[in-house]
């Protein structure tokens, strides 16, 4: 019984380090691009800057799908900030304009970068602010012979918005849904979550198969069944 207990203990301690390995999910980093100078630079879920900038582009189905006139981008820069799951998987694409004659912010954000036609297009409610983080970054830099202009984003044929509800935005006179980031069980990324308690539960069968076959269950059996005890021999 001791070693059997001595077992259960390892076996537990191998799904709590399983779990906590696990639990590490979820949306960890973001890359920041600037095609025209050709610069980029990565932030952490850790760094202020990276809560700072996702706060500042702002929700994940904010906006509508109106694009701005061609007059207003025709000119402005494009900035790029692709968001990742465990640094690899992509969830959300943020596609940033800051115009040149003028201070506003035009951001096309998009739930996947595979599909940049589901996205919505929303004025930065801080674009002082914003430009300035993106300054901050390195993304405002002069355009370079080794750049490009970027890759502008499609236009939408039908919202494909979720959201129940939506309210029209004041300043802008869009529409701003609400969407959540995705969690760790999301975008098909939380099925190995499920890896650690498998190899547990085998490690755990294996462990205890021996010490099964050495229980003494049909004594232990027969001395809790009630009558008297008697053996029928063939003489």
């Amino acid at each position: 019984m001791t070693a059997l207990a001595g077992a259960l203990a390892v076996v537990l301690a191998v799904m709590v380090w399983g779990a906590s390995s696990a639990s590490a999910g979820g949306p960890t980093s973001v890359l920041v691009t600037s095609p025209g100078s050709a610069k980029a630079t990565g932030l952490y879920n850790s760094d202020k800057d990276y809560l700072a900038l996702e706060q500042l582009l702002g929700p994940l189905g904010a906006g509508g799908m109106k694009a701005p006139s061609e007059a207003d981008l025709a000119n402005a820069r494009q900035i790029n900030a692709t968001w990742l799951i465990h640094d690899v998987t992509v969830w959300r694409l943020d596609r940033i304009f800051p115009l040149t004659d003028k201070n506003a912010v035009w951001i096309h954000t998009a739930a996947h970068a595979s599909d940049s036609r589901a996205g919505n297009w929303h004025l930065a409610q801080q674009p002082d602010r914003l430009r300035a983080l993106l300054k901050k970054l390195g993304m405002m830099g002069k355009p370079t012979s080794d750049g490009y202009s970027g890759i502008f984003p499609l236009p939408e044929e039908e919202d494909t918005a979720t959201a129940d509800t939506a309210t029209p935005d004041a300043d802008t006179g869009t529409q701003t849904v609400q969407a959540s980031a995705p969690t760790a069980g999301g975008d098909g990324t939380g099925w190995w979550w499920a890896l650690p308690g498998a190899a547990a539960g085998a490690l755990l069968a294996l462990v205890l198969r021996p010490f099964a076959s050495r229980l003494p269950l049909e004594r232990l059996r027969r001395e809790r069944e009630p009558g008297p005890r008697q053996e029928l021999r063939d003489v």
